[in-house]
Order: structure tokens, then sequence, then C-alpha cells
């Protein structure tokens, strides 16, 4: 079985970058999955391409900059995109990132909740740079798409879930 998980960055969206994709292989339950990541970095110049995109993943992460208020204000805008272009049972998650900026935070830890609970998601802050909560984050959306997905062969060890996205081991390497 294949999951494509596309990540949506909305507080990368000043700098040049492309849609990028990477893997990972992880254990759970006791199987292997490919996790295949897409990265958009969340820029306007890719949003008909990352339509496209939407109908083949199974995850869908939204990451804004907890520093960044014009970032927060975009994820409503992408949640109706995603309601409108997405699988139904696709699932999604909010990611506030950059929490390590604590002293910069302008977007309150509690807007990101809130926006989560009201669209039925869930809402981690994480940190790329100091590399906080990212794999958690990761494997729990990962176990939401297990969950759900009809394994076709119950005896197999492998599960095959890709998703894309600039994402080298769990650090992005914007952050490096």
């Amino acid at each position: 079985m294949t999951c494509e998980l596309l990540v949506l960055e909305f507080w990368r969206s000043d700098i040049n970058v492309s849609i990028t994709s990477r893997s990972k292989t992880v254990e759970l339950q006791g199987k292997k999955i490919k996790l295949q990541i897409w990265d958009t970095a969340g820029q306007e110049r890719f949003h008909t391409i990352t339509t496209s995109y939407y109908r083949g993943a199974m995850g869908i992460m939204l990451v804004y900059d907890i520093t960044n208020a014009k970032s927060f204000e975009n994820i409503s805008k992408w949640l109706r995109n995603i309601d409108e272009h997405a699988n139904e049972d696709v699932e999604r998650m909010l990611l506030g990132n950059k929490c390590d900026m604590e002293d910069k935070r302008v977007v309150p830890k509690a807007k990101g909740e809130q926006i989560a609970k009201e669209h039925g998601i869930r809402f981690f802050e994480t940190s790329a740079k100091a590399n906080v909560s990212i794999e958690k984050a990761f494997l729990t959306l990962a176990e939401d798409i297990l969950r759900k997905t009809p394994v076709k062969e119950p005896n197999s060890e492998n599960v095959d879930i890709s998703s894309g996205g600039g994402v080298t081991g769990w650090k992005s390497k914007c952050c490096s």
C-alpha cells in the first residue's frame, strides 16, 4: 500500500523553493511504512500543481510559522481548498512551527488549537530547527492513516505509505 503525504508550509512562501520530495521508512504496528513526503512550501505559484497532489494524498500537513501572522491567516483558505480538491477521507494535521522562538511569537497557541478543533484535526506545535515534535507529528499522521486504511494482506510485514515534501530525516532542509 502506498500513502502520499502532502506538506504545505506557509511560512516559507517568501523564499525561492520548488516542490520537493523525500521519503523515510518507519516501523508502526509491526509494519514497515514508507512515508513519501511532498513539500510544496505553500507557495501561491504552485497552487494549481498543489491541488493535483491533493487527490493522491492520504495525509496533509498544514504548517504555519508562529512568528508570522500572515502564514497563519492562510490556513483557513488552504483548509477550504483541501475540502474542495482532496479525497473526502484525507487525514489532515495542523502544525505551528518555530515553537523554539517563543520570544518572537505572534500567533498564540490557542489560535492554532481553536482552528484545529473547528476542523476536527490534530494540532502540534513543532520546531524543525530544534527538532521538537517533528517525528511525533509524522508518526501520528501515519498512524491515523494506517488505522483507517484496510491492509489487503493481513500477514504482510510491509506497508508503503508514501508522502512528498522537503523533509530529510524529519528535519526540513530549509532549517538546517
